[in-house]
């Protein structure tokens, strides 16, 4: 039997996707997925199922629409944009720290233009329904939004709660009922040495921003089995559904690597 990583392809598939469904951990304003069914084998003799759901739940992709008006939805974006070679880098990040330019600029293999990127800072392995993972986890912010624009950056993915900083967004002073978890502010301000949240992140989702306004989607809660490509280059597949007018949908994200040289794909090289 084909299996991910021994087949008769000659290729090693990894999914960088979290496993999506029935409680699965929830950014903080949004409702649990709901999956009810409709028939069922001892009723009906088949399965049918009703799902409800936000679309931006576990591994997910936003769409230019998400947050900026008058782009794309994710129906109307090029399929090309979600394929392509790519690296996973490396850039290991403690509470509440933003990833820089020079974070990526020093990033092993060298991100180069073009690239679909993937960026893994460790904590995919706190995924849960906890405060740790959507509150206090580092991210990006302006800066590092505005050199990926500059870079010609594909596809953008990052293993945190969302593609900014967690106090750039509505969990901060920002957005639609920010800030949602109040008791950050004054955690952050003990957590500082006494400087206030708005100083330090004092934008709305910028990095959201600077991507989605050049057509550069951005997956979130990247993980699976992210540590197993990491410091690698590869082609990678994202499969987002096609939800017409969709800001954001559910996505499986997936690494691809050719052991033979038989296919047009990277061969893992850490180079």
């Amino acid at each position: 039997m084909n299996q991910n990583l021994k087949n008769d392809t000659g290729m090693e598939f990894y999914d960088l996707s979290h496993p999506w469904g029935f409680q699965t951990p929830n950014w903080p304003y949004f409702e649990d997925v709901k999956i009810e069914r409709v028939h069922y084998h001892a009723k009906s003799g088949v399965l049918t199922q009703r799902i409800t759901t936000v679309m931006h739940n576990t591994t997910h992709i936003d769409a230019p629409a998400h947050v900026i008006e008058g782009t794309p939805f994710m129906d109307q974006m090029p399929l090309p944009g979600f394929f392509g070679r790519g690296v996973v880098v490396s850039i290991p990040k403690e509470q509440w720290e933003v990833i820089t330019p020079d974070d990526l600029e020093n990033a092993t293999p060298k991100i180069q233009e073009g690239d679909i990127l993937i960026i893994n800072t460790g904590w995919h392995h706190k995924y849960a329904d906890s405060s740790d993972y959507f509150l206090r986890s580092p991210g990006t912010y302006k800066e590092a939004g505005d050199w990926m624009v500059e870079k010609k950056i594909k596809l953008f993915g990052i293993d945190c709660q969302a593609l900014d900083h967690p106090l750039g967004t509505a969990i901060g002073p920002h957005g639609p009922g920010g800030p949602l978890i109040p008791w950050v502010l004054d955690e952050y301000r003990e957590f500082s040495g006494g400087r206030e949240v708005i100083d330090d992140f004092p934008l709305w989702e910028p990095c959201h921003r600077a991507l989605l306004s050049n057509g550069i989607c951005g997956i979130e809660n990247v993980g699976g089995e992210l540590d197993l490509v990491t410091g690698k280059r590869c082609t990678f597949a994202a499969f987002p559904w096609r939800w017409v007018r969709g800001d954001g949908c559910i996505v499986r994200l997936v690494a691809m690597i050719d052991k033979t040289g038989d296919y047009r794909m990277e061969q893992g090289s850490t180079e």
